[in-house]
Parts: structure tokens; sequence; C-alpha cells
């Protein structure tokens, strides 16, 4: 598989798997171990996934070599100092039974009980100086944010010593967010997508199944395309290994100019990207 180099030179695979919402135990153990079989080597989960372990244990099962395989977590809302981040880093690494991390993000920038007196910035910027020493130590070769919009990005980057290598936030046809997008692409911060096919509506999308039928692609195919050719890195979900497997047969798409547009202007999915600062959690 291609790469896409980070701004601190790690390369990191163009496509990824995605694993949220894949429970904990055989779903997300027999999902993870199929994507690995079928040719993903970027495995993307989560501490709030509460599935760690199993996808530990499908990496290990897997017997592909460490080296080859790029795995990212994440650090939930709750963890607010220093020292929790360093703790709540430990026990992912339990978890997954990784002895070093390739990318390791900040969740979401705005925790619902740091909402007063802006303190979500103490927060992010205490929790990114624990996530900077793990780098610097060698057990995190990249890290990053999820979900952060320009004025997380600006306030991070007041303290930060080191810009983010990743934003990981939801785009897909239909949901473009023009302002991050823009924001991260002027600071060489990768841009990942989670929900690559929405939340199920391009499956159901007129105009989206138009232009798979031009290309002869499946919708998910042409999603995927349409993020790489736009230069995210998508982290495409399934736990049916049919589709993990089919999934990947995206790479051989080229896009027009017009279908590109068609696909970054569908209307009509649900939420479209979240607003970070009123989350519940």
């Amino acid at each position: 598989m291609e790469t896409y180099l980070l701004n601190n030179g790690v390369r990191i695979p163009v496509l990824g798997f995605g694993t949220w919402k894949a429970k904990d135990g055989e779903e997300a153990y027999q999902a993870t171990l199929a994507a690995l079989k079928a040719g993903y080597r970027h495995i993307d989960t989560a501490a709030i996934y509460k599935n760690e372990e199993s996808v530990g244990r499908a990496i290990k099962d897997s017997g592909i070599p460490r080296e080859e395989l790029f795995i990212t977590t994440k650090l939930w809302n709750d963890i607010h100092t220093y020292e929790e981040a360093l703790e709540a880093f430990a026990q992912s690494m339990e978890r997954l039974g990784l002895n070093y991390l390739d990318l390791y993000l900040i969740h979401w920038p705005n925790p619902k009980p740091l909402r007063e007196k802006d303190a979500w910035k103490k927060r992010n910027a205490e929790v990114w100086r624990a996530m900077e020493d793990l780098y610097e130590a060698g057990k995190i070769r990249a890290i990053g944010v999820s979900n952060f919009l320009p004025h997380h990005l600006e306030a991070l980057l007041e303290t930060a010593r080191m810009t983010p290598a990743v934003n990981q936030i939801r785009l897909a046809p239909g949901v473009y967010q023009t302002e991050a997008v823009n924001f991260c692409r002027e600071r060489n911060i990768l841009l990942e997508a989670w929900g690559p096919f929405g939340q199920g509506e391009l499956f159901q999308n007129p105009a989206v199944q138009a232009v798979a039928d031009k290309y002869g692609k499946t919708i998910a195919q042409v999603a995927l395309a349409w993020s790489l050719q736009e230069g995210f890195l998508p982290l495409p979900k399934s736990v049916t290994p049919s589709r993990i497997a089919s999934n990947l047969d995206c790479f051989d798409i080229e896009l027009d100019a017009a279908d590109l547009e068609v696909l970054k202007n569908i209307s009509g999915l649900a939420g479209g990207a979240p607003n970070p600062d009123a989350m519940d959690f």
C-alpha cells in the first residue's frame, strides 16, 4: 500500500481500518484479523472504543511483523492532566500488547466538564506535553489530534513543541469541513477521514450511485477514491470480511474533476460534521 509522509518524516499507509463500534470480543477480533489478512496494515482504535484488547489480540495472531504495521489509538476525554495521560497511554499499550505505538491522538478537544473559562486549553496543553515526552522517549512514532477545529489547534500551538502530525475529523462526500481542511493543509497536518461513508446515507443516494455505476465500482469504493484524491486518509469500518476486502479495491479509480465536485457537494448526510464544543461528553 502507498503511504503519506507525515510532517515528522514518518510514513503512514494511505488507508486505514477503522474499529469504531466494533464490539470488544469476537466481533472486533475477527474484523481486525480479516482486515489484516485482506492487506490492511494500518489499524485505528481508541480507548473509548473498549476494543483495544481484541484489536491487540488480532495483531498478535495475524503473524504480521510489527514493523509492517501502523497502529493508532486515542486518549479519551476523562484524561485531563500530564500524569493521567502517561497512565492512560500505559494502559492502552498493555491492552494492545504493544511496546511502541505508531500514532497517538487526543480524541476530542473540548471535554464537557472543562468548558467553563476555557479549561480545555490547559488540559490539551498538559496532555499534549505528555504525548510529546512519550514521542521523545521513542514510545510513539507520531502524535496528533482528532476532531480539532482551527481555534482548538491555534490554542494548542501556543504551547506545543511539536505541530500535530494528524487531525482526524469527519470527512466524507457531502461532509467537507473547509475551514479545518484549509487550516491543516497550510500547516502540513495530514487529514484523516473518519466516517468516510457518512452514516450509511451514501448507499441510498442516487447521485453517488450514478458516479459508482459510471466507474463500475461500489459506492464504498468510490467514496474512498474521492477521499484519497482529496489527499485525505480514509478509515473505513466494516465487520463483514467480504466488504472489508472489497473496500481495498479503490486504488485504481481516477475520478474526473466533475465527479469529485459532485461527491463533495452531495446533500442530505445526517448530522453533517459534529461540533466538538457541544458534544455531550
